[in-house]
This record gives C-alpha cells, sequence and structure tokens, in this order.
C-alpha cells in the first residue's frame, strides 16, 4: 500500500510480538519482499512506544465520543474508526504545520464535511426504494465515514443495520434515546449505498471525502457499486455453512464488521437491550423485578435514649404497576378516638393496657401476586449476581405489603374465636362467659389489648408470642408519639416529648409562654394587608399543632382555624400560629386524665358560633364525648353551609355530633359497655332542641339540607336526646370560638387537660 501510494519502500517493521506479527505466513511475506523485522521484548512495550502511545490516544478518543453521546459500547469499533479518521486530518507535532493526511498524499483534507460522532441524522430513501406514503427518509445515529466510498455511516438503531450514503441531513444538537430502545440485536448489516438522483431533502454532500490511509480498501468502486445491492443478515440468522470462496463479499465484510462484546458484568449487560431482554427472559413476561434498598432507623425511649438500632430491608414500591404488580393495597388502622376510648374504658373499669410488638409485621403477610426483587446489596450470592427472588411473603415498600399483613392476622384473629369488630376494622373482641371480655386494637404492627380476665390476657400475649415474632412491651407506655402513664386509679395520657421538640424545631425553645392559645378579639380573615408568610414553614407548624391535639384538645380550635389559611398565607397568621406555639410552651405536660367516675355513661356535648368566619360567614361546629371522666373524642369543624341564625348553626351541629355518638355506641358496644339508654347530648340553644324535637319555625328551616334532619330520626328511635344545658357548662364551646382567659382555664379543666404536676401523687411525664 506504502509503495504503490508513495512510493516508498518499506525497509523494517517494528511490532511487538502479538502472535499476528509472528505467524509463518507474515514471516514468509516479509522474507519475500526483503523487509527486516524488529520485534520488542516481551512486556516491554515501551520499545514500541510510538504506536503504543497513538493506540492509547486512539483509544481515549474514542471512549470520549461513545460517552459524550451515551452510546452503547457494542459502536466502539465504529467510535475507533473515525477517530483515527479525524485524527489523520489533525495537526500534529511531529509534522510541521501539516496534517498527516497531507504528509501522507500530498494534498490538504477537506473538513467541510465532518460532524459530530453520535449525531441524530436523517438518511434520505430513493423514491425507486419507498412507496408513495412512504416516509422520504430514516432517522438514525451518525458513526463514521465510508472509506471506499464518499459517504456517510448511518447506523439505524430500529433495524439494526448499517447505511452508507451521501444523503443525509445532521441534527448534531440532539443524540439517540438508547435507553428506549426496544430493538433487542445489537448486529449490523449493510445497506448499499443509494443512487445519486431523487433529492427531496437539502442534504449536506460530500465534495471530497478522502482515503484514510490507516483503512485502506481493498476492492475497486465498481466491484463495489455491483456488489452493493444486497442487504445482509442479521447476527441472530444461523451460521452461513457456504465455503467461503462462494460467499457475497458483502456478507463478508458484514461479519468482519461485526464487533461482539459479551459483557463481564451486569453494569455493562444493563447498557445493551439485547441482554437486558435475556435477562428479562428468565422472568414471566408479564413480571419486572423491583429493587431493594437498606433503610436504618434509631428507636427511641419515651424519655429519648436509644433503645435499639434497626436495619429493614424494604422494596421499592414505586416501581410497580397496579392490576400487574399487585391489586389492593388498602389496610385499615385504627382511629385515635377508638385508641382514646379504650383507654378512657379501661380508666373507668381499672383494667390494665398492654402492649405487643410485631417484629417486621409486614414479612408474615402472605402475597397473593408474583413479586421478584433482586437480592439485597451486601447479601448478594457469590456466582449468582444475576439471580432474583421470588417472594413468598411481603416486604415493607411493597405497595400490597399492608393489605397482605392486616389479612394475615385477621385470619389468625378469627381463627382464634375473635370477633371483629363492625365499627372499627382493627378493634377484637373475645368473650369467655358472660362477664370475661378480651379487647385488642391493631394499629399496623403495634397491638394494645386489655380486659378485665389475667388468665385470658396471659393466654393471648403467648399465643401471638408463639404464632409471630413478638416483643413483650409490657404494660402500655408509649404509643403512637403518645405517652400513657398509668397508675392504679388513672390512666394519663400526654405528649410533651413531641411539644418539646416542636419549640426546638421552631425555635421557640427560649420563648416566653402565654396563658391562652388564641386572643378572643382577634379575628382572622385571608386578606389581611400583613405580607405573605413563609408557606412551607407554615403549613409544618399547623400539621404539628394538628397532631399535638391528640391528647391536647385544648389546641383544637386553633390548629383547625390555623389550616384554614394553609394556602397563601399571611404573616399575621403566621404570628398566630406562633403564638399558639408560645401557648404550648407554658402547658409543656399537660394531657387528658382519665380515672374511674361515678356512672360509666356516654355523655355529648355539642355546640357553635354563628357566622364566626369572616371570609364567608359560615360557622364552625364543635363537640366533645365523654364516658365519665375526661373527653375522648372530639372535633372543631367549619360548617359546609351559611347559616341563618343561631338556631340553625346549632342544629346543624347537633346533626353532626349525633353521626359521631352513635358510631361511638358501637363502638362501646363492642366493648361490653351496651349503651341502653339514649345518649345525652348537651345543647344550649333551646330553640336548635325544639326544630329536633317539634315542627315548629317551619318557614325559618324548610331550606336546611335534609342530611341534617337525620338528628330527628335518631331521636325518634331513642338513640340520642338533646338535652338543654346552661351556656355555662358547655364544654363544646371550646371549640367553636377563641375565649377569654378564665373561660378558657374553665372548660380547659372540664375536658379534663391537667397538668401532671396537678394530679395527686404528682405523676412524673
Amino acid at each position: 500500500m506504502v509503495e504503490l501510494q508513495c512510493e516508498f519502500k518499506v525497509k523494517c517493521l517494528r511490532s511487538d510480538r502479538g502472535g499476528e506479527f509472528l505467524s509463518t505466513e507474515f514471516s514468509k511475506l516479509l522474507e519475500s519482499e526483503g523487509i527486516q523485522r524488529q520485534l520488542s521484548i516481551a512486556y516491554t512495550p515501551q520499545q514500541n512506544g510510538v504506536v503504543e502511545r497513538k493506540n492509547r490516544t486512539v483509544v481515549e478518543m474514542a471512549k470520549a465520543m461513545l460517552h459524550d453521546k451515551g452510546m452503547p459500547y457494542f459502536l466502539w469499533a465504529e467510535a475507533v474508526h473515525t477517530a483515527v479518521y479525524i485524527l489523520n486530518r489533525s495537526l500534529t507535532k511531529a509534522l510541521d504545520n501539516m496534517t498527516p493526511f497531507e504528509a501522507y498524499s500530498g494534498r490538504k483534507p477537506g473538513i467541510g464535511h465532518l460532524k459530530v460522532f453520535g449525531s441524530l441524522c436523517y438518511v434520505h430513501v430513493p423514491a425507486e426504494r419507498r412507496q408513495k406514503l412512504d416516509a422520504k427518509s430514516v432517522q438514525g445515529v451518525f458513526v463514521g465515514y465510508a472509506t471506499c466510498e464518499k459517504g456517510y455511516r448511518v447506523f439505524d438503531p430500529s433495524t439494526k443495520k448499517l447505511i452508507l450514503s451521501r444523503d443525509v441531513v445532521f441534527d448534531e444538537t440532539k443524540s439517540w434515546n438508547w435507553k428506549e430502545t426496544s430493538e433487542n440485536s445489537v448486529a449490523m448489516t449493510y445497506v448499499p449505498k443509494q443512487p445519486d438522483n431523487g433529492f427531496e431533502v437539502t442534504p449536506h454532500e460530500l465534495t471530497e471525502v478522502e482515503r484514510s490511509p490507516s483503512s485502506p480498501c481493498i476492492f475497486s468502486q465498481a466491484e463495489e457499486q455491483e456488489n452493493a445491492i444486497h442487504e445482509h443478515a442479521d447476527i441472530s440468522q444461523p451460521y452461513d455453512h457456504t465455503p467461503l470462496k462462494w460467499r457475497n463479499i458483502n456478507d463478508i465484510l458484514a461479519q468482519c464488521n461485526l464487533c461482539i462484546v459479551e459483557p463481564e458484568k451486569y453494569e455493562e449487560a444493563a447498557q445493551d437491550k439485547a441482554w437486558i431482554k435475556a435477562m428479562e427472559e428468565e422472568l414471566p413476561s408479564d413480571k419486572q423485578v423491583i429493587g431493594v434498598k437498606w433503610v436504618f432507623k434509631t428507636k427511641l425511649n419515651l424519655d429519648g435514649s436509644v433503645q435499639k438500632n434497626k436495619a429493614r430491608l424494604v422494596a421499592k414500591g414505586y416501581v410497580q404497576k397496579p392490576s400487574i404488580d399487585y391489586n389492593e393495597t388498602f389496610a385499615p388502622v385504627a382511629r385515635l378516638d377508638t385508641i382514646r376510648t379504650l383507654i378512657a374504658l379501661a380508666a373507668q373499669r381499672s383494667w390494665k393496657l398492654f402492649q405487643l410488638d410485631v417484629k417486621s409485621a409486614f414479612l408474615n403477610g402472605i402475597l397473593q401476586e408474583e413479586v421478584y426483587v433482586d437480592q439485597p446489596e451486601g447479601f448478594v450470592i457469590n456466582g449468582k449476581e444475576d439471580k432474583v427472588y421470588k417472594l413468598y411473603k411481603a416486604l415493607y415498600g411493597l405497595k400490597q405489603a399492608p393489605r397482605a399483613w392486616y389479612g394475615e392476622i385477621d385470619s389468625y384473629f378469627a381463627k382464634c374465636g375473635f370477633e371483629k369488630s363492625l365499627s372499627e376494622a382493627t378493634l377484637y373482641t373475645k368473650t369467655r362467659g358472660e362477664h370475661d371480655i378480651l379487647i385488642v386494637s391493631i394499629y399496623v404492627d403495634d397491638i394494645v389489648y386489655t380486659g378485665n380476665n389475667q388468665e385470658m390476657l396471659d393466654e393471648f400475649k403467648e399465643d401471638m408470642k408463639e404464632k409471630y415474632e413478638m416483643s413483650d412491651l409490657g404494660l402500655l407506655h408509649h404509643f403512637l408519639g403518645m405517652g400513657v402513664i398509668q397508675t392504679e386509679s388513672s390512666i394519663f395520657i400526654h405528649q410533651k416529648k413531641y411539644a418539646s421538640a416542636l419549640l426546638d424545631k421552631f425555635g421557640l425553645k427560649e420563648c416566653k409562654s402565654v396563658s391562652i392559645p388564641l386572643v378572643d378579639t382577634e379575628k382572622l380573615s385571608k386578606e389581611d394587608g400583613s405580607g405573605v408568610a413563609d408557606e412551607e414553614k407554615y403549613r409544618k407548624v399547623v400539621g404539628s399543632l394538628l397532631y399535638l391535639s391528640a391528647t391536647r384538645p385544648d389546641v383544637m380550635y386553633a390548629a383547625s382555624l390555623l389550616a384554614r389559611y394553609m394556602h397563601g398565607p399571611s404573616n399575621k397568621h403566621y404570628g398566630v400560629a406562633k403564638r399558639v406555639l408560645r401557648y404550648v410552651k407554658g402547658t409543656l405536660d399537660y394531657g387528658l386524665h382519665y380515672m374511674k367516675g361515678k356512672k360509666a355513661v356516654l355523655v355529648g356535648f355539642c355546640d357553635s358560633d354563628w357566622g364566626g368566619s369572616v371570609d364567608d360567614s359560615k360557622s364552625t361546629s364543635g363537640y366533645a364525648f365523654s364516658f365519665g371522666s375526661g373527653v375522648f373524642s372530639w372535633a372543631s369543624v367549619k360548617q359546609n353551609c351559611v347559616a341563618l341564625s343561631t338556631a340553625e348553626a346549632e342544629y346543624i351541629s347537633a346533626a353532626e355530633a349525633t353521626t359521631q355518638a352513635i358510631w361511638l355506641r358501637f363502638v362501646l358496644e363492642d366493648f361490653g359497655e351496651l349503651q341502653a339508654e339514649a345518649t345525652p347530648l348537651q345543647c344550649d340553644n333551646t330553640s336548635a332542641i325544639s326544630i329536633s324535637k317539634n315542627p315548629v319555625f317551619h318557614q325559618r328551616t324548610k331550606h336546611i339540607d335534609r342530611r341534617y334532619h337525620f338528628i330527628k330520626d335518631a331521636l325518634q328511635q331513642g338513640i340520642v336526646d338533646l338535652v338543654y344545658c346552661p351556656t355555662k357548662e358547655q364544654v363544646a364551646d371550646i371549640f367553636t370560638k377563641a375565649l377569654p382567659k378564665d373561660r378558657f382555664n374553665y372548660l380547659r379543666d372540664k375536658l379534663g387537660v391537667v397538668s401532671a404536676q396537678s394530679l395527686k401523687g404528682s405523676i412524673s411525664v
């Protein structure tokens, strides 16, 4: 090649000791041509430094081009070919202001045709090769320059064919999205050079593409054009046993240019759709592998000390698809009203509350669907890194895990003779004889139980330990962020630790406390002209106050009022929220106190303000229920409609309280506390009582939504009894409006919200 093109005689050939250079045929060729051979010493690449360094330059350049456009590794040969093509047309220190191409051929190279490797491009399809409605071009990826023809090399990822054409339009700013390529073969086949006629677009034409000295063409242009009418088979076709001398030259070229690389690890295989499909074929066609990860958690005691360090393997359930990877996801949890009702009942009956914790509860749930997950990091089996696990039981993080666990525990309780409540799906009772009862409430993996028969309590604990891996936490001390203190005569629940953390979180640890959460003379509205507050921070404060109200009904109205301004809160709103936190600062050790009362009867209170909202003139309903001592169920809710009178507002409030009273009666009946008489519902508005019992004020009540007349039916059936109470004794008044200090403190005591230090025996929290 050198002798024919440059008229130079090759005198010496220096190389390493590669097998291709030591073969008998090659040695005879050198000998016949009179060429001296120099071989480098084994393991001494320094003796062949020029070639070794240039090889490093070419490879690094090819790698950079592949990574720049995110191209798969099977195109590495094309990248190397293009790198050599460009380097031969680039200036080098070895030559004085001259490129290797010019030094070799004697003429300057043209560079106007150079394009960005890996760019998106569009190859023109001549009219002779397409139907009338077919596309005039095909999309592909630019992978280099033809060496024996004046054209570009374009790889079509959809057909895995290599196209040689001069009629190409480029978009060098874009690249192919290899991750979404749906084809699964990496084979490349050749498509012939297209004719020069039939242009339908304005392509970039190569006016001069020189032959690369590093990639000489061994066939004449006439032979190439003659053989270019054939398309070639994909690598996935059977091996061709035709003798080599009878094969088409383009078939041989296709096999020579085909690069097959087998990945050595998953990261390499994951870059190629073909290998991904090969891995997926190991799974059912309609399933996918779900990733897993470790989650670490430090569990604390009530006093803030470390209870244990917990590591949990969870599934990345967010990639699951409904109706394919899971069907049902819902799993009920106990309402806080139910938990407080159980606590109030235990205090009334002098029962003890106990707690069990199911270790890794979700792992006990039996899956109904086929689910496959990766091997967990740190526990991958050597030699089987490409294997996956098929789950029999649920993992935390799976969409259906809570449902699977609930189905398991529900089935077990049914076998053990428990009866599930129709009013609370997480409440179970078991009776023995006429008087003995065992009550169990579950909240995911936390189980609270109580009863009047110690033998039944002990049997239940042992049965649970035998069935599941359990932690016996003894007496109930800490549940859902609430501290529970049980004495011989009472139960006290509080959230002192949480309240203290709130103050620290919002920078009010050292703030000055106030005696009441809200100023009774101050009204809030959406537009108060005080400027816009930090919405995210405001929402965090209000959300925290709502959670604090689980044991602090005295902040319920304030939290409910502030929650109305979650969108676009003002600086004034945020100032009021901080005032509520300052009130919390002065009442850190306050909580609800339950004790044995004179009579175990469900009693309710309902009240309403009238048009208290400045923005829309709607009223606020409030209710509270007790069972002998402190309240265990309460609410403060803005009404859905504008009331035309105080009587109407009170009537609506009474109807809302009635629905809660009916549900609480059902729950107490499940507890074995049947309410034989109608539940008294205390109301301080005689007109509202009259509307509920008599068809009076018809002209003023005909517009009231019929659903609120539900109370009349409940009264007639003897479920509730709406009775009058003086406004001074109306406990629910604290849930409807801001009150003066004396009035607020009086009703707070009536709720059963007291300081731990004020109790007999000075309970320590």
